[in-house]
């Protein structure tokens, strides 16, 4: 082997040894990924020494959020409207919310002409957005299917979910599912999304290989957001209406029982093991922690405005954004005592979490 040909093997096999090494640091790092709004940015929180170590900029009013399988990628929501020319701003003084809100109104209404939404598809080990990606409105969450090959999107002002190829960038199906859809989850084996519709009561069972409704679920109420149990047979659901999390009986689709949470629910997740609820009242300032077994029931007065919520998948500890100040809570999972509280550029949404 010549002296050119072997310092080019060494530096490509050092090149390779840096990037294997780079990609296992990524890989064991533990890390929160959260939208603020109309900051314009995404926070990056390291949730071993719970501290924001970078932001992400160059998105607009970003809400929805997920990772990849892989964790090479989040694709994030912006909940503002586009046309190809310029973003269509909401008017001033209506919360991003509000004005979602406002275009879905219950019924499934027409944007401004021309409008689009917009998916940014940002590389988690550079911080740096790889590509941007259209789809048919605003965005307010977001789900990455667990092969890793759709993101989807829903979309409360057109009453439908979009469902975009992350190889190709391309629209690869809308798919109605009542007025205002809100959040969506997927079941363990792939096959089937469910999708909250808040402006008529229902949830939607989505076939992810044919991309069509399978049925619709009657809940009741203003459904929004929701988490699956482990095993797929029970969906909770915050009913903004009532300010309870119903349990949906999937095998039956009926509502099998009723959690009083407070005014206002937003944010709802489960323990690791399934066994434990949590729940957020913005309206109640209160976060609430029930023991599904038994039913015991226990909460934390917290203000102001508890808000989006996520479980930590490395210590099982309660990450709560506030709606009212930049800010998010570290809540132990069991007392519910704040254990610290990191400061946020903006108001946080959607929250995506590292697996270990």
């Amino acid at each position: 082997m010549n002296h050119s040909l072997r310092k080019q093997c060494i530096a490509g096999i050092t090149a390779s040894v840096a990037m294997s090494f780079s990609l296992m640091v990524a890989a064991d790092t533990n890390r929160a990924f959260v939208p603020m709004g109309t900051a314009d940015a995404v926070g990056v929180i390291d949730l071993e020494n719970r501290k924001v170590t970078s932001s992400i900029g160059g998105t607009l009013n970003t809400h929805g959020s997920a990772l990849t399988p892989d964790g090479r990628y989040l694709v994030v929501g912006s909940l503002s409207a586009h046309d190809r020319q310029k973003p269509v701003s909401r008017p001033e003084g209506i919360s991003e919310d509000e004005h979602a809100a406002h275009h879905g109104g219950g019924k499934s209404t027409e944007l401004e002409a021309g409008s689009t939404g917009l998916l940014y598809l940002v590389n988690t080990a550079t911080k740096t957005i790889d590509r941007k990606l259209e789809v048919p409105g605003p965005v307010h969450h977001v789900l990455v299917t667990s092969n890793g090959r759709y993101a989807v999107s829903t979309h409360p002002a057109r009453g439908s979910i979009s469902v975009v190829d992350l190889d190709s960038g391309q629209l690869v199906k809308t798919v109605a599912t009542g007025p205002a859809p809100n959040y969506l989850v997927q079941t363990d084996d792939g096959q089937s999304l469910l999708v909250s519709n808040t402006g008529n009561g229902t949830v939607s069972e989505v076939d992810t290989e044919h991309w069509f409704v399978e049925r619709n679920l009657r809940v009741g109420g203003n459904p929004e957001h929701m988490v699956l149990a482990p095993g797929n047979q029970r969906l909770y659901v915050n009913d903004a209406a009532s300010g309870q999390v119903l349990v949906l009986e999937l095998a039956k689709g009926a509502v099998a029982n009723r959690y009083e949470v407070g005014e206002a629910p937003h944010g709802v997740g489960l323990s690791a093991d399934g066994q434990t609820l949590y729940a957020t009242s913005q309206g109640g300032n209160q976060v609430v922690r029930i023991e599904l077994a038994s039913g015991a029931r226990h909460t934390r007065p917290m203000a102001p405005a508890p808000y989006h919520l996520a479980v930590s998948p490395y210590d099982g500890q309660l990450l709560v954004t506030s709606r009212a100040e930049n800010k998010l809570w570290v809540l132990d999972p069991e007392s519910l005592d704040v254990v610290d509280e990191i400061a946020l550029s903006g108001i946080g949404h959607q929250i995506s979490l590292e697996a270990d």
